[in-house]
């Protein structure tokens, strides 16, 4: 697998890192056949990429089908539906009663994505964590045999749970972390080297998975900090996330407040993230933004979804079921943007008062319907 030239001039502030409790993802993507929908092999097409070949056309995305899929998502059906008109019909007459209604929020009116799109076509499961940390997650807890065997496990479950779905694996990886000191620069968070990232590059290969790189930016900026991995960013199979509860924009240290990040930060990322699709010919890319309270992302209405990039709202808080739920249901459900993820913690949702984990067949009947599933 081609891996990004490495820039002499980029310094890695090599990590203490610091466990903060909340951990971001570094999602695995590599060549695995992502859709028949396509009528093409889109791995094939990347395997192509990395042998320097030029980059096969993908065909038209085929929009009726990613109608089908979003109404489907909406509506959390656990029946088969086959016709555009049977899932039209369920949904005007799941809002039709006798006083009028508002339009449902779900699906939310957004762009199409660019041929060669992930969503809503399958269902990435990722697991999430840092290499140099127990504490944040299970990619840094568990050796590599056994992250693989539990993902795909994982995998399997959630194939189980919804055949009509493909499921993607991945590996979300923090690569900038939230730090508790500030650092010689003032910043409060530590860049990864390039050694870590690349461990998490072979272990999505291993799995047939994608990458997603996800960035705790302390006192620094997502503007700051994205350019600085643009090499591995370029990469057709690496993604996005990005955490508000470590953007410290009142200059507060890391962990003490829930950070925050504003519409126009989410619109810097998703336009920079369109650059590099464009310039390099790439499909769209994916970003994640984490959430667990209504202060964590401001303005949503004002955010833009582009064909080139497909943002995800991740429920991130951790507790009991019905917990999870009410949060999804009134942070995440009650404001949509494009799509939405869940996040689930093997330890800390199965804490008293807690009788388990959600399983993926109680997640699979929340309404919209989550597309992206992260384990911590």
């Amino acid at each position: 697998m081609v891996r990004p030239k490495k820039s002499p001039s980029r310094s890695h502030v090599v990590p203490a890192v610091f466990a903060i409790g909340v951990a971001v993802i570094c999602v695995f993507l590599l060549y695995a056949v992502v859709s028949d929908m396509f009528g093409v092999s889109y791995y094939a097409a990347l395997a192509e990429v990395t042998e320097g070949k030029p980059v096969p056309v993908l065909p038209k995305l085929d929009t009726q089908d990613y109608d089908r899929r979003m109404l489907v998502l909406a509506l959390a059906t656990t029946t088969p539906l086959d016709t555009q008109s049977d899932l039209t019909g369920q949904a005007t007459a799941s809002t039709s009663t006798s006083t009028p209604k508002k339009a449902p929020l779900w699906p939310a009116k957004t762009v199409y994505p660019n041929a060669g799109a992930l969503l809503p076509f399958n269902r990435i499961i990722a697991y999430y964590g840092n290499f140099y940390s127990k504490g944040m997650g299970v990619l840094g807890e568990y050796p590599e045999d056994v992250v693989l065997a539990k993902l795909r496990a994982e995998v399997a479950n959630w194939e189980a749970a919804d055949p009509s779905t493909p499921v993607i694996p991945a590996i979300h990886y923090i690569l900038v972390t939230a730090q508790a000191s500030a650092g010689k620069d003032g910043m409060y968070r530590a860049r990864m080297p390039d050694s870590q990232i690349d461990i998490a590059l072979a272990l999505a290969e291993k799995v047939h998975g994608i990458v997603f790189l996800d960035f705790q930016v302390g006192l620094s900026t997502v503007q700051k900090e994205l350019p600085v991995y643009e090499d591995y960013l370029k990469l057709p199979n690496v993604h996005v996330g990005i955490d508000p509860e470590f953007s410290m924009k009142g200059g507060e240290k890391p962990g003490t407040v829930i950070g925050t990040f504003s519409a126009e930060d989410i619109n810097w990322v998703a336009q920079y993230l369109a650059g590099l699709v464009r310039d390099n010919n790439l499909p769209p890319k994916i970003l994640v933004i984490h959430r667990f309270t209504d202060d964590m992302l401001t303005g949503y209405k004002r955010i833009t979804p582009l064909p080139e990039v497909q943002i995800v709202v991740d429920m991130d808080g951790w507790g009991f079921p019905a917990k999870k739920i009410n949060t999804y249901n009134t942070v995440v459900a009650a404001e949509p943007i494009q799509f939405t993820g869940f996040k689930l913690f093997y330890k800390n949702d199965t804490k008293p008062p807690s009788a388990g984990m959600l399983t993926p067949q109680e997640i699979l009947r929340l309404k919209p319907r989550p597309i992206y599933i992260q384990y911590q």
